[in-house]
């Protein structure tokens, strides 16, 4: 999907000769633990993560060849999901099949989602507090500042000077902007037209163009316990999520944002970019903000069924293709497809930050906020994120405590 920028290719092109050719031996417990280590202290987003894969199994430690490395890459930026989350477990299926993609998968997500569960039940029981409305006031402006950014550099990846691709891409983000949700037949669509323009296949080119026994706090979010249809509703939706979603994990903001805000009506403007600002200050995969939607919708339940319907699809992306994905990974009309998606994948982000950009920068000070945060991610690339998003939290709270700015 996304690829990689120019920078992590050639570290990845460079790596050790010795560690593509030879491996060297790991128990199973220390593969997990790598894992578990990665999944709780691995900040940076999925570009990042599937460096430190690259840097820690293949160079240092050599329990990885490149080869099986570089082809679980391109297995993750071919398949829906997120990217490192995906890489991840292909290189569990490579250490042990199934099981090692499976225990991989929790190894790696479950730290995360840990996290997501204490803040999610501290923003349940202390949501009103104004010290924590005012941290959350000023980090929905700075998560707005990391999406357009996010959005400038997956413009940048992935579109270059392909005018196809532009104009999906323009398109998408026009239809998110003015619909405000994202729209499944367009990603298809996108892929398809892709596929069509660019690699036709040969016959076109010839012929032309159980609720009542369980605790109610197990099921309880925002609103109180949920009923059984709604614990459904987070199953499909998140599975559904998963399933259509490509490349940055970001890329789940605008179809999260169309289904839980526009849909079903289950968050509100400001409580679906919290949402998204606790992905941004924990570690691991940025998709994990299902497990603190599902906790809001639904209590501990929701965020376990939300969980299980994101990662589903992705680990079964992994699971069932990769004995056989080697041979149509490289057939040209399946990366047109993937080309295609991407494109409008990337408007959708572009079209998303309009859209939650007007939520979020309600004010002078939360403009303010937005443009510092911008220009300190464009100017000081080195600075990790989540110390952004904390520093936002904290001119918000200043801010809102000495304005008196009502959120």
């Amino acid at each position: 999907m996304v690829g990689l920028p120019e920078s992590a290719k050639a570290a990845t092109d460079q790596a050790a000769p010795n560690a593509a050719s030879e491996t060297v031996p790991c128990t199973m417990r220390e593969f997990l633990l790598y894992f578990l280590r990665l999944g709780t202290f691995g900040f940076g987003g999925p570009i990042a993560l599937a460096g430190y894969m690259q840097r820690d199994l293949v160079e240092r430690r050599r329990w990885i060849s490149k080869q099986d490395y570089l082809e679980g890459l391109a297995l993750a930026q071919l398949a829906p999901g997120p990217l490192a989350a995906q890489l991840a477990i292909y290189l569990g299926w490579v250490r042990a099949r199934v099981l090692g993609a499976t225990l991989v998968s929790v190894a790696f997500v479950a730290p995360s989602f840990v996290m997501v569960l204490a803040i999610s039940a501290l923003y349940v029981a202390y949501g009103g507090l104004s010290w924590m409305q005012g941290v959350f006031y000023g980090i929905g402006a700075a998560v707005i500042a990391i999406i357009a950014r996010s959005a400038a550099k997956l413009v940048k990846l992935t579109l270059g000077r392909d005018r196809l691709l532009w104009f999906i891409f323009l398109v998408s983000a026009i239809v998110t902007g003015w619909t405000e949700q994202e729209i499944l037949w367009i990603f298809l669509a996108a892929g398809v037209a892709a596929m069509l323009v660019r690699t036709p296949p040969a016959w076109l080119r010839a012929s032309g163009p159980a609720m009542a026994f369980l605790p109610p706090w197990l099921f309880a979010g925002l609103a109180g316990p949920a009923s059984l249809p709604v614990l459904w509703k987070i199953v499909w939706f998140f599975a559904g999520a998963g399933a259509v979603v490509f490349g940055s994990g970001l890329a789940i903001v605008p179809f999260l944002h169309g289904g839980v805000v526009g849909d079903f009506h289950w968050l509100d403007e400001r409580q679906f970019l919290d949402a998204v600002a606790v992905a941004m200050i924990t570690p691991g995969p940025v998709v994990i903000t299902v497990g603190f939607i599902g906790y809001l919708v639904a209590g501990f339940t929701g965020a376990v069924l939300a969980a299980i319907g994101v990662f589903l699809p992705c680990y079964l992306f992994v699971i069932i293709p990769a004995p056989y994905y080697r041979r149509w990974a490289r057939i040209p009309q399946i990366k047109s497809f993937v080309d295609g998606v991407t494109a409008a994948a990337t408007g959708a982000i572009a079209g998303a930050t309009y859209v939650l950009g007007r939520r979020a920068l309600i004010d002078i000070p939360t403009v303010v906020i937005f443009v510092v945060t911008l220009i300190v991610l464009i100017k000081v690339r080195k600075i990790p994120e989540p110390l952004v998003i904390l520093a936002a939290g904290a001119a918000g709270l200043i801010l809102r405590g000495l304005g008196g700015t009502h959120v």
